[in-house]
């Protein structure tokens, strides 16, 4: 699959949830008996990471696809049939948790084995067809060959006792996402994402296998279990999620390297910018602004806070942040108001920032950032993740423990940078002016004779910042130029302090022509 296919990919994935928000969820059948002799003793974390490690000792094999008519699906007519949120797994129960199950077909090719665990033992999930309704033109398929179910979608109560929400799914490669109260599906976080960017092409691992612990009645947390599959690694993840005004993950992972990984990226995420203020003018399009995510926060080992802002570019962009066990990193949707954005349908300014908090010693690497051009905003074009800076050997076997959280960004603090704008200078020399909004603070208290500017540029000469307050925002505006003088690209840094201390985040910024 392409850079440019993620957003099509995910899209359908979610074209259910969009449909069915206020009428789907389904209970499959179970089927009796275990899912073999692997599993016949009580269930636990441990038992994924066994087959995990079992499975890396033999060659990759790819699994078997859905039959012929379902790969053949339009996106239509995948749409024709959705779950009914009547059946939902564990709907007819006490359980805390409701489970709906999504269709195979279309861009999912390969289905997914599900199963449930109660009291340490474990029930397969049954696939049923009947499960889904369908409108009068849904094609007929096959009932016979690889069939089940492509992924899984959690409902849980939220904010109205009685009534159990979606906020969750699993869907797609290693894909999930998950949103806190009241807000709408945007980026989407994979297992790990493996040669992105890289000029002989991405690998995609596999979420192949499931396995859901039968919450409690009144239970805040529901664990799901996965196992991964790919020709240059397997792993076993736990996550333990507990929805709220923000969803919270705690991810463990164990990866077994089949062969050396030289670019493995771990805690990925994906999302979409096509344009805001900084190049608004390449699209005709009656709103202001069109993105999940608007910038890259990361919070270094030192605790540095650096914001980039994200762009998208002409060409492909890759970003390193180097850094040595960072305290966090994450794609944030700072734009929060339905005028930012001009969209009464998309609710853009609804979609969550996605926080990772690396758990234990992540070594040196970087916080990679690939920009992908794109044209449309169907298209998933931003990556972020860790990139450790040495490669695993084949045979390796990689811990790995963080946090996410889907919702509103972390505090740290600091002024933060709520917008960036760029153009071209209309009087005196020519060059480009940029202007770098930072909301209000009490840092500011003093006004902005009492700050101190430093801008910097490994490129070209910047010319004095001016800082004043903003009257619409309350906070302070800088203001700067430059002349690119026939460069493609600058490098830009901008930072506010005060009597020697960071009173801003660090503003990073890369000019494109």
């Amino acid at each position: 699959m392409s850079p440019l296919s993620r957003r099509a990919f995910l899209a359908a994935a979610l074209s259910t949830t969009f449909l069915s928000t206020s009428l789907l969820t389904a209970r499959p059948a179970s089927a009796a008996g275990t899912a073999g002799a692997a599993e016949a003793a009580p269930f636990s974390h441990d038992t994924v990471v066994a087959r995990a490690r079992a499975l890396a000792q033999d060659p990759y094999s790819e699994r078997a696809s859905v039959p012929k008519d379902w790969l053949a699906l339009s996106y239509e007519q995948y749409q024709k049939r959705w779950f009914r949120s009547r059946d939902a797994l564990w709907a007819d129960t006490e359980r805390s948790y409701n489970v709906d199950f999504f269709l195979p077909g279309l861009y999912f090719p390969r289905p997914v084995q599900i199963s449930t665990v109660t009291d340490g033992r474990v029930e397969p999930v049954a696939f049923d067809l009947s499960l889904f309704d369908q409108t009068d033109k849904a094609p007929e398929l096959t009932t016979e060959g690889n069939l089940g179910y492509s992924g899984l979608r959690l409902r849980t109560e939220l904010s109205e006792p009685g009534k159990k929400n979606e906020f969750c799914v699993f869907q797609g490669a290693s894909y999930f996402r998950a949103i806190g109260q009241g807000q709408a599906y945007g980026l989407s976080a994979r297992g790990l994402a493996l040669k992105t960017a890289d000029p002989e092409g991405e690998e995609f691992p596999e979420f192949t296998e499931f396995w859901l612990e039968a919450p409690a009645p009144g239970q805040r947390t529901m664990v799901v279990h996965a196992l991964m599959d790919s020709p240059s690694v397997t792993g076993a993840y736990r996550f333990a999620i507990t929805p709220g005004t923000s969803t919270v993950m705690d991810v463990e992972a164990t990866l077994f390297a089949r062969e050396e990984l030289t670019h493995a990226g771990l805690a990925p995420l994906t999302s979409m910018f096509l344009f805001d203020a900084t190049n608004r003018h390449r699209f005709d399009d009656f709103r202001p602004a069109v993105h999940d995510s608007d910038g890259l926060l990361a919070l270094n080992g030192n605790g540095e806070a650096i914001w980039r802002p994200l762009a998208n570019p002409k060409t492909l962009q890759v970003s390193s942040f180097v850094d040595e066990n960072p305290r966090g990193f994450g794609l944030m949707q700072r734009s929060r108001r339905l005028s930012d954005f001009n969209d009464l349908e998309a609710d853009y300014h609804r979609r969550p920032s996605l926080w990772v908090e690396p758990q234990g010693n992540w070594g040196k690497g970087a916080v990679t950032l690939v920009e992908i051009p794109a044209d449309k905003e169907i298209y998933d074009n931003i990556v972020a993740y860790w990139r450790p800076r040495e490669p695993y050997p084949a045979g390796a076997e990689i811990p790995l423990a963080y946090r996410l959280t889907w919702g509103e960004e972390p505090l740290l603090d600091l002024p933060r940078v709520t917008g960036t704008a760029q153009g071209a200078k209309i009087f005196g020399d020519p060059g480009r002016i940029v202007t770098v909004d930072f909301a209000p603070h009490p840092l500011f208290g003093g006004g902005p004779e009492a700050l101190d500017v430093h801008l910097s540029s490994p490129h070209v000469a910047l010319s004095e910042g001016v800082l004043q307050r903003n009257p619409e925002t309350g906070g302070l505006r800088l203001a700067f130029s430059f002349d690119p003088a026939g460069r493609d690209y600058v490098e830009l840094r901008a930072q506010l302090r005060k009597d020697g201390e960071a009173a801003s985040e660090v503003w990073l910024y890369r000019w494109t022509e």
